[in-house]
């Protein structure tokens, strides 16, 4: 998967904003999602102190929020430096549901059977927003790994999961998301002009499954299926990455088999039955 992890809500950037949450109908509650805000806009982590400094809320506020956040499991305390940062339970809350089921809860065992089966890390990826977004990741076993990170978002065109999803779109939605897109070239392989990237979808299609051959970061190749509902409609993508010299020609197909099978067990286990789709 390509590019700088962008897991970020909007940031307020005035350190007198206090006032205004005496306005809000519950200011305790716009106190907690200032906190939020800020912790979201540091994924390496903010002190205690920092989060107070910037967001103008007294400090022992903000260490009784963030103690709260601790023990609800929304924010993970970094023991070295004490610093706080956001875990991946909002995405958790926000994760697709197919009917009773939680798309990331019925997905990890496959992603973990994948992960075994190729030693490489595995990733669930949806489109949020006309992007890529990691809904969930297990890293791979060997000893030099690629790995991106939980609500890491890329372009759907230079990544094999977002091409997944843009691949088994219906015309009418991909055609709306090439309306309001502009095509960036990150790399010398990188799809950057529609005709290219319609023919590759159209491939990917006829075979399916997606590859990303170094589209998004050099030196880094990935394997993808999609995770179709009845319809044939993407929910999602299955995905694997790993350096050239262990995902290259000869090792493309293998991995696609276990990336369809993948996505074959988590669409069975969606709709309740076995998996049956290679």
């Amino acid at each position: 998967m390509p590019h700088t992890p962008t897991l970020a809500l909007h940031r307020r950037s005035s350190p007198h904003q206090a006032a205004n949450f005496d306005d809000l109908p519950s200011p305790t509650c716009g106190k907690v999602l200032a906190i939020m805000e800020l912790l979201a806009a540091h994924p390496d982590g903010i002190t205690g102190a920092a989060a107070a400094r910037l967001s103008g809320i007294t400090a022992n506020l903000v260490f009784r929020i963030l103690k709260t956040l601790v023990a609800q499991g929304f924010c993970l305390q970094q023991p070295e430096t004490k610093a706080y940062r956001l875990s991946s339970r909002l995405l958790e809350l926000a994760s697709p549901q197919v009917g009773e089921a939680s798309l990331a809860v019925v997905a990890y065992g496959p992603l973990c059977q994948l992960r075994d089966a190729t030693g490489e890390t595995a990733q669930l990826v949806i489109e949020s927003a006309g992007k890529a977004l990691v809904l969930e990741q297990v890293r791979g076993t060997q000893p030099l790994q690629v790995c991106g990170q939980v609500g890491m978002r890329t372009p759907l065109y230079s990544s094999a999961p977002g091409k997944a999803i843009l691949a088994w779109w219906d015309e009418p939605q991909r055609a709306a998301w090439f309306r309001s897109r502009r095509l960036k070239r990150f790399t010398a392989a990188t799809l950057a002009d529609r005709p290219s990237l319609l023919a590759d979808l159209a491939r990917s299609r006829d075979r399916g499954y997606t590859v990303d051959l170094a589209e998004g970061n050099e030196g880094i190749h990935c394997v993808a299926a999609p995770i179709l509902d009845p319809y044939g409609q993407p929910i999602a993508a299955v995905t694997i990455m790993a350096p050239v010299s262990r995902l290259g020609d000869e090792t493309i197909p293998t991995a696609a088999v276990a990336c369809k099978t993948a996505a074959a067990a988590i669409e069975a286990a969606l709709a309740g039955g076995s998996a049956q789709r290679l």
